[in-house]
């Protein structure tokens, strides 16, 4: 063949025939490759899902992270804020969100033989509480030493009896079952209002806040075995010293000081700050009632004609007026002191006093007597010569005594 002067050859080289089941067969291996490995798509539901998923698992392990950071930095800065302060520890024995005891609901049925309203009497009586309306709350503690409500329907603080292990402080919610405070306290004291909480666990005294249900901000001084928290003075803890005697301490002011030996019982205060107390008489086979400033412990009145006994158990009305305290001698009963009276002057009121005194106001005293049967004593009426009236609870098992629930009026 004769070369072209354009380059081009005469003819193709290869043959263009193609027939038709060539075609077919190529356009069957492209589509079978397009659906074999499709194109990306440009939103993907099923990664977006997944990506949003792991963001959110990664903010909520941060924010728990973060959580735990502040909790135990504000922990360690309460610890080393104790340490760095004399006469604060950072090892007391309080339960942080302590376990619960099983419990039944709330509400049931009203009690049998509960008090009356009048009273507005709340009872620890066979392992339940009986609340002020007639409501019944199986506790499941065990043997229960004291109880005390708190302020706005806040609930109730329990402390148990004495055991082997020590003394353990409940708290009861309203309508739920108790969690505890504080376990292994060998003596436990509570602020009438319940807001803070003193305690001995061994040669060491504690205080500490209650908030919500937790112990915070503990401080204590230790060398101090045998003392024991008796009750709250303002913002000092009243303590019986281990060789007799009362003092009043202040909390992260170091050491006790030295105790007052003529202060032998105190039984309340009143709202002018001055404590209602049993001190020693002349005779020294006697005992007196008086009235003792709060800075000094020294008596600014005193009144010898009715003698208290030496058991500790009374209490003062919430306006300060009256005290009701067991007497000894002839009266073997529980006396109503008028504490606005030049003398101290005392009336025989009823039975005498077995443990704790609640008052409602200045209008009731409840109280539970020797034999087990609830008690009121009604000042009005005592000084019109009537004794206390008695209410029987049912309920009652051998070795289970009722106990009064006090605070709250």
């Amino acid at each position: 063949m004769t070369a072209r002067a354009d380059n081009r050859t005469g003819g193709p080289e290869r043959s263009t025939a193609v027939t038709r089941d060539d075609l077919e067969g190529a356009l069957r291996e492209t589509l079978s490759r397009r659906v074999a490995a499709p194109p990306p798509l440009a939103v993907d539901p099923a990664g977006l899902a997944i990506r949003q998923g792991r963001r959110i698992r990664r903010r909520r392990m941060l924010t728990g992270v973060g959580l735990a950071m502040v909790a135990t930095s504000a922990l360690t800065a309460g610890m080393a804020q104790l340490s760095d302060h004399p006469g604060r520890v950072s090892t007391p024995v309080v339960v942080l969100g302590g376990p619960t005891v099983a419990a039944s609901s709330w509400p049931v049925a009203p009690a049998p033989d509960s008090p009356p309203a009048d009273g507005q009497a709340e009872l620890v009586v066979g392992g339940a509480l009986l609340t002020a309306d007639g409501k019944r709350h199986d506790l499941g503690l065990g043997p229960v030493e004291r109880a005390q409500r708190l302020p706005e329907r806040g609930g109730w603080l329990v402390v148990s009896a004495r055991t082997p292990g020590g003394r353990t402080l409940w708290v009861v919610p309203p309508g739920e079952s108790p969690q505890v405070l504080l376990a292994g306290a060998e003596e436990i004291a509570l602020t009438a209002d319940g807001r803070r909480v003193g305690w001995r666990d061994g040669d060491g005294l504690y205080v500490a806040g209650l908030v919500g249900r937790q112990l915070v901000a503990a401080t204590g001084t230790t060398g101090v075995a045998d003392a024991v928290p008796v009750r709250f003075v303002g913002d000092r803890l009243l303590v019986r010293a281990r060789d007799g005697g009362h003092l009043l301490w202040q909390p992260g002011a170091g050491p006790l000081p030295a105790a007052d030996r003529d202060v032998l019982d105190v039984y309340g205060v009143r709202p002018d700050g001055r404590l209602a107390a049993r001190v020693p008489a002349a005779d020294s086979r006697r005992s007196c009632l008086a009235l003792l400033d709060p800075a000094t412990l020294e008596p600014a009145r005193t009144g010898c004609g009715a003698a208290p006994t030496g058991d500790g158990l009374g209490a003062v009305s919430a306006d300060g007026r009256w005290l009701l305290v067991n007497g000894s001698g002839g009266t073997g009963g529980a006396l109503l002191v008028d504490l606005t009276s030049p003398g101290l002057t005392a009336r025989a009121a009823g039975p005498a006093v077995s443990g704790a005194v609640a008052w409602s106001g200045s209008t009731v005293a409840t109280y539970v007597d020797r034999g087990g049967v609830l008690a009121r004593v009604r000042p009005d009426r005592t000084l019109a010569g009537e004794w206390a009236s008695s209410t029987r609870l049912s309920g009652v098992t051998a070795g289970d005594r009722p106990v009064v629930v006090t605070g709250g009026s």
